[in-house]
């Protein structure tokens, strides 16, 4: 065991992804392959924040990888509701959560509303440093728990169909930009075979605005300059080796293309595809984990992990479906396909 292991962690923080409760019995996924615990996803939330509540030393804080509810709970009027029960079972626990927002977050409500909502988690931002939040309607933040280490939240849905009106240039514009790719009648069909790099271009996944992408880029410089180590999260995975095809970013090449730029980034956590996935890349060694489902996982299982941090390395300790993941910095050049485990 090497010295890192033997002594306390900087800081510790959890995760979690793809809860979407519903308060409905259980169904199937899109593809009826998978089983979906609506109403039990609840209950592994419930168990993962006792987990983190009576774990020592208690997380500095929970990222909520997005999809907090489903998207049924839109047809069926429960929206706020389904949100309420989960935020409440959030709220009893001490430790600050940094919401990510999904697809599901934008089926249930517009992009004006999660503004205004407890969803919006960018109140907890670094206030004493100018642009740390990105402006504007882009849901995305900068925070940094520990002196060296930054995290950057991003708003993978900057660009999208979802949550705006039909009758806006944000929309049109998204529009225009899915249908050069997708010539399927309905835009949530995706477009090509199953490994084919065209089928991200789907109405439940969006891009990064050249607005974002030129914030992230500032952040990023700022953090090369001090030497810090930058973490960042996003409900869309941007690297095609940890996930398939058709979970990706749009434009997860342009955004893979600034991180790649700087030094400081050393780990991009998503959610989005239940499966999860990890890679890491071969040629800067950024670590890309996309974190398994709650919403797909039995309720004798879970899927949430507790992520330590040193001087070194981050250490992943996954609880049920959630493997166990070493993060070194400097990193290992290995890329390999993320296996599932059960405790």
């Amino acid at each position: 065991m090497d010295d890192s292991c033997q002594q306390a962690p900087l800081f510790t923080f959890g995760v979690i992804a793809d809860v979407q409760y519903a308060d409905m019995d259980d169904g199937l996924n899109f593809s009826q392959t998978r089983r979906r615990y609506y109403r039990g996803s609840l209950g592994l939330l419930r168990k993962a924040r006792e987990s983190w509540s009576h774990s020592s030393p208690r997380p500095k804080f929970i990222i909520q990888l997005g999809d907090i509810i489903d998207g049924f709970n839109k047809e069926r009027g429960a929206s706020s509701l389904a949100l309420e029960n989960v935020l409440e079972e959030f709220s009893l626990s001490p430790i600050e959560v940094h919401h990510v927002w999904g697809n599901h977050e934008f089926y249930n409500f517009t992009r004006s509303e999660l503004l205004r909502s407890k969803l919006n988690s960018s109140v907890l931002a670094d206030t004493s440093l100018s642009g740390t939040r990105a402006g504007g309607d882009i849901y995305a933040y900068s925070f940094t728990p520990f002196p060296g280490f930054t995290f950057v939240v991003l708003d993978a849905y900057d660009v999208s169909l979802l949550g705006v009106d039909e009758d806006t240039v944000q929309y049109h514009g998204a529009l225009n930009w899915i249908k050069q790719h997708n010539n399927n009648e309905d835009l949530n069909s995706p477009p090509g075979s199953f490994d084919d790099m065209e089928q991200r271009f789907s109405k439940f996944n969006g891009g990064f605005s050249k607005a974002q992408l030129a914030w992230l880029e500032s952040v990023l410089t700022s953090a090369d300059k001090k030497r810090e180590k930058v973490t960042i999260v996003s409900h869309l995975p941007v690297h095609p080796f940890s996930t398939t095809p058709v979970c990706l970013a749009w434009n997860f090449d342009e955004l893979l293309s600034t991180i790649q730029a700087h030094n400081c980034v050393v780990c991009f956590i998503a959610g989005h595809d239940h499966d999860g996935g990890y890679c890491l890349d071969k040629r800067t060694g950024i670590h890309h984990l996309t974190l398994v489902g709650v919403i797909e996982t039995p309720p004798d299982s879970n899927a949430f992990g507790t992520v330590s941090v040193y001087d070194d390395k981050m250490v992943l300790k996954g609880i049920g479906r959630i493997p166990d993941i070493d993060i070194f910095f400097p990193r290992l050049p290995v890329c390999e396909a993320m296996t599932t485990k059960d405790d």
